[in-house]
């Protein structure tokens, strides 16, 4: 008889999860790297130079620079190892975050931004050498919703403009997190494809030209009321949570191409509200899809693919930007569309080569949880319009200022220092130049709602380069009309506006243009052909008019012959003929407050404050 032998008994192996580091890692050091590159793009064209007058190949040189660097990552990847690689560019982000924490403006600003491109840049090639392909797609969309997602709940002002102790703390701690992951992260053999990796760059763009901001939502040339942005924030908020689910399910395949090329197709044709949302959605779609299967190519080819999909980042936004100081000889527009294209290209390409990777469940209660940051994230922005008010009495403050999308001559962001400013002037009418509503290029802030926010006032905005960049103006005074007229472009690229107001001050009505000129030998006759309709056609008594702004026009130039024969005048020649440029030395006035009969102005100045490359105007007008 023979004895069985007895097979030893086995337990079955329990696999076990994926660790979470590798994405927070990726969140936490996406959202850095974001708040660096809202830095970097504004001090290019604040701090190196100036839009419209330095070089544009001067700055694009410059700006090459810093995504051309981190190249050097991959022959020091082969002489130490992708992990060392990884953590260096970790500490190097860090310190060039919290260095800009610190930074007052300047070159210091400047170069700290500039460092933390090159930084993040080689963080991003490290991880994608060594981060576990599970987590890539996911990771890379979920830091760029977190950071979208704050940048909300901060009123479009970021940490790194704020000063004080709190937003040290939140940005400190906000970097040991990122740190920590980054030492328990370990190393996969099995990255993400280089597909997702090189989609990251195209969706950088995307993501902050269309992701960003509620103006995107609808076509706020007035301010709505308090609910309806609130809406528009929850909204947004949502669709950057389901981002982050779709990125990790993976279930759109080509599908999600389709949307993100007519998402973005829409957004730049004026369509407003949905094509921003389906943009947002989309594009966590596509990182999915790109990221179905995991990289089997010796070393993987993610890291250079995602330095590749950086340069694609910066030529596309510095095409698009460029079209509005230089002729491109097509539109701007094609740019975003060819981008999204490219995005959508990688992710069908993505989804059809693997369409047996399994498709993975979304997060329990993630739509709970998307409610409740979407709730929230809508309250912290709740802004209710102020009431309108009537003025007693014959006299009223004006103040006119070529903002400069809020940046200062240090090339900080100085919207609440401008709205503290004016405040101390107690204005009735503020009508500000150059105003941005949420540029990629200025780092995405809303200028015209932060302003209005710290003065209390009502806006009402008139775009002129585009549906964000314009014109505006400020008032608690009745508005009985309001409108906008696209000026000719008269061969200069940059678009312009003459916003024409009818305003109640006391028992009177009062007309006002206000402008910013971009080409005055054209556009100087446009504006004194709108003072006429604006004095009231068959009344017996002409209503006065104001013509104010930055008109690109010294009192001396042939244009303002143009607009004194429309009946204006220009009082600050007897009141001191202040200049307004440049706001360092100023030794030009092309800032103006033109009048028509029926207004004196008993005082006026340009105070030197330093918040714009432009001085602002004062001018204390009574009705005669």
């Amino acid at each position: 008889m023979t004895e069985t032998a007895r097979q030893p008994h086995t337990t079955p192996t329990r696999r076990r999860p994926a660790s979470p580091w590798p994405l927070i890692m990726l969140v936490t050091g996406v959202a850095l790297l974001f708040d660096v590159v809202r830095v970097f793009l504004p001090s290019l064209i604040t701090l190196y130079g100036r839009a419209g007058e330095t070089d544009p190949a001067s700055m694009g040189m410059y700006a090459a620079l810093w995504f051309v660097l981190p190249f050097a990552a991959v022959p020091a990847a082969r002489l130490t190892s992708p992990r060392v690689v990884t953590t260096a560019g970790a500490v190097a982000l860090v310190a060039s975050r919290l260095g800009l924490q610190a930074a007052d403006g300047g070159t210091p600003q400047l170069l700290l931004a500039s460092a933390g491109v090159t930084a993040g840049l080689v963080f991003l090639y490290g991880c994608a050498r060594t981060a576990a392909g599970t987590w890539a797609p996911a990771g890379l969309i979920g830091g760029l919703a977190a950071s979208s997602i704050v940048h909300l709940a901060l009123d479009r002002v970021d940490l790194v403009w704020r000063g004080g102790p709190l937003p040290w703390l939140a940005a400190v701690a906000l970097c040991l997190a990122f740190l920590w992951s980054v030492r328990l992260s370990p190393a996969s053999p099995v990255p993400a494809p280089a597909a997702v990796w090189f989609a990251f760059g195209p969706m950088l763009m995307l993501a902050g030209m269309y992701c960003g901001g509620p103006a995107i939502l609808a076509q706020d040339t007035e301010q709505h009321s308090a609910p309806f942005t609130a809406l528009a924030v929850a909204l947004q908020v949502v669709a950057l949570c389901a981002a982050v689910v779709y990125a990790w399910t993976t279930s759109w395949g080509w599908t999600a191409g389709l949307f993100l090329v007519a998402g973005v197709a829409a957004a730049e044709t004026g369509v407003q509200g949905l094509p921003a949302l389906v943009t947002t959605v989309a594009l966590g779609a596509c990182a999915g899809a790109a990221g179905r299967q995991a990289d089997t190519t010796v070393g993987g080819r993610g890291g250079v693919a995602v330095l590749g999909g950086m340069l694609v980042f910066l030529a596309g936004a510095f095409l698009y930007y460029a079209a509005f100081d230089a002729d491109l000889g097509f539109p701007n527009a094609l740019v975003p569309v060819a981008v999204a294209v490219l995005v959508a290209a990688v992710a069908v390409r993505g989804g059809r080569r693997h369409r047996a990777a399994p498709v993975r469940r979304a997060p329990r209660r993630w739509g709970s949880i998307a409610v409740s940051l979407a709730l929230l994230t809508g309250l912290l922005t709740w802004q209710s319009p102020p009431a309108t008010r009537t003025i007693t009495g014959d006299e009223f403050t004006l103040v006119a200022y070529n903002i400069r999308m809020g940046f200062g001559l240090g090339g900080r962001l100085d919207l609440d220092r401008v709205a503290a400013w004016a405040a101390t002037r107690r204005p009735d009418v503020v009508l500000l130049s150059e105003v941005d509503r949420g540029w990629l290029l200025n780092g995405g802030h809303d200028d015209l709602a932060r302003i209005a926010r710290g003065l209390g006032m009502r806006y009402y905005f008139a775009p002129a380069a585009d549906r964000l960049w314009g014109d505006a103006l400020l008032t608690n005074l009745p508005v009985a009309e309001i409108g906008s007229t696209r000026l000719g472009r008269h061969g200069y690229p940059t678009g312009a506006q003459a916003q024409s107001i009818v305003l109640e001050v006391g028992d009177h009505k009062v007309g006002i243009v206000n402008t910013h000129l971009q080409e005055p030998r054209g556009q100087a006759p446009e504006v004194a052909a709108m003072v006429r309709p604006l004095t009231g056609k068959g009344v017996a008594k002409p209503r006065p008019v104001i013509v104010a702004g930055d008109l690109n026009t010294t009192p001396s130039d042939p244009q303002m012959r143009v607009l004194e024969a429309a009946g204006l005048s220009d009082p600050l020649r007897a009141l001191g003929d202040p200049p307004t440029s440049p706001a360092d030395a100023p030794v030009r006035r092309i800032d103006h407050v033109l009048i028509s009969k029926g207004l004196t102005a008993v005082a006026a100045g340009a105070p030197r404050v330093p918040f714009s490359d432009h001085l602002p105007l004062v001018v204390r007008l009574r009705l005669d």
